[in-house]
C-alpha cells in the first residue's frame, strides 16, 4: 500500500534559448512525484508537452488525482496502467517502478530480469539556427561522436552542407519536428543519402504522414510526434522504418518497453529520446536505451545544469542511475 504521495513543480532554465522548428525555448517546468511506503520511496519525472494538448496545470491536477486513487487500491500497477499516456502518467509509473525497486532491494535491471545496465552513447542535440552558427556548434560538440541536427525552416540545405562541412567524421541524424512538406522532404532525401545522414526524423506533421510510404526511403525515416503508445505501430509500421521512444509521451516506463518490443516484432528500428528534463528524467529512459539503434538522453546538457545526485556525462556516452537518484 502506498501511504505517502506528493506531487510538485519545478523550473529550469536552460544554458541557452533552444529552437526547433515550432519555437523557441528559454527554459522547461517538470513535475515531480514522490511515492512511499513507509520505509521506503520512488520517484518520478515528467514534462507535459502543450504541443500534444498538455498543460501544466492540467497534468498536476491529473497526478492530484492518481495519488489520490493510489492511496486506496491494492493494485496500484494496474490503477496506473489504466491511466491515459502522457506526462502525468509517466511521472507516477516512473515513481513507482522506482518505489518497487527500493523495496525489492534490486536495481530496475534486477528487477526486469535485464543484464546491468550500461553506458549508452548519446547524441548531442544542434539547435535551428543559421548554417554557420550551426557548424560552429557541431564542431564545438567534441565529445560526441554522433549529432542531431534540428531542422525544419528554410534553407535546410545550406544548414546540411555547413555542418557535413564543418565535421566531416561525425555521425549525423536530422529532426524536422513536422516542419518540412512531402516536397520538401522528396527533395531533401537525395541530400541526406549523400551527406550520409543516417536517419531523418518525424519530417511531415503527425496524422498528414500517409505520403511517406510512397517516398523511396534513401534512409532511415523515424516516428516521433506520430508515435505514442503501442497502439500506433501498425499504422506506423507501412510509413517508417525507425520510432522515437520518449516517456512522456507513452506515459511511462510500463507501456515504453510494451512500445520497444512491439515495434521490433514488426521490424522497426528503435530509438529512445526525451523532453526537456534532468537525469530523473533520463534515468528510466537508460533502461529502454541499452537495445536501441539510436539514443537521445542529452536534456540535462541542454539545460546545463541538474539536480543531484545526476547520471554522469562522459565522452558521449550517458552512464546508467544510481540507485540513490532512481530504480
Amino acid at each position: 500500500m502506498i501511504s505517502f504521495a506528493t506531487v510538485a513543480q519545478e523550473q529550469w532554465p536552460l544554458a541557452k534559448p533552444f529552437i526547433i522548428s515550432r519555437g523557441v525555448i528559454h527554459d522547461v517546468t517538470v513535475v515531480l512525484v514522490e511515492l512511499g511506503d513507509g520505509e521506503v520511496r520512488g520517484r518520478g519525472e515528467s514534462c507535459p508537452v502543450p504541443h500534444f494538448g498538455e498543460s501544466l496545470e492540467q497534468v498536476v491536477r491529473d497526478i492530484r488525482g492518481l495519488l489520490a486513487d493510489l492511496a486506496e487500491t491494492s493494485d496500484p500497477a494496474a490503477l496506473i496502467a489504466a491511466a491515459p499516456a502522457g506526462a502525468a502518467r509517466n511521472a507516477v509509473d516512473c515513481a513507482f517502478w522506482d518505489l518497487r525497486a527500493k523495496r525489492a532491494g534490486k536495481s530496475i535491471a534486477e528487477l526486469l530480469g535485464m543484464p546491468p545496465l550500461q553506458a549508452i552513447e548519446t547524441v548531442m542535440t544542434v539547435s535551428l539556427d543559421a548554417p554557420d552558427v550551426m557548424a560552429a556548434a557541431a564542431r564545438a560538440a567534441t565529445a560526441h561522436p554522433i549529432l542531431k541536427l534540428k531542422l525544419g525552416a528554410v534553407g535546410d540545405g545550406d544548414r546540411l552542407r555547413a555542418v557535413r562541412a564543418s565535421v566531416p567524421e561525425k555521425r549525423l541524424i536530422v529532426d524536422v519536428n513536422e516542419g518540412w512538406s512531402f516536397d520538401e522532404l522528396r527533395e531533401y532525401m537525395p541530400l541526406l543519402a549523400e551527406l550520409g545522414i543516417e536517419m531523418v526524423e518525424q519530417p511531415l506533421r503527425a496524422g498528414e504522414d500517409n505520403p511517406i510510404a510512397e517516398l523511396a526511403h534513401l534512409i532511415p525515416v523515424g516516428a516521433d510526434e506520430s508515435c505514442h503508445t503501442s497502439r500506433d505501430l501498425d499504422r506506423l509500421a507501412a510509413l517508417y522504418d525507425v520510432i522515437n521512444i520518449k516517456l512522456d509521451k507513452t506515459g511511462g516506463l510500463t507501456e515504453a518497453l510494451a512500445l520497444a518490443s512491439g515495434a521490433r516484432a514488426r521490424g522497426l528500428d528503435v530509438m529512445v529520446g526525451c523532453m526537456l528534463g534532468t537525469s530523473l528524467a533520463m534515468a528510466p529512459a537508460t533502461v529502454i536505451a541499452q537495445t536501441c539503434r539510436f539514443v537521445d538522453l542529452d536534456a540535462p546538457l541542454l539545460i546545463g545544469s541538474d539536480r543531484a545526485p545526476s547520471l554522469t556525462y562522459a565522452d558521449g556516452k550517458v552512464s546508467p542511475p544510481q540507485s540513490m537518484l532512481w530504480g
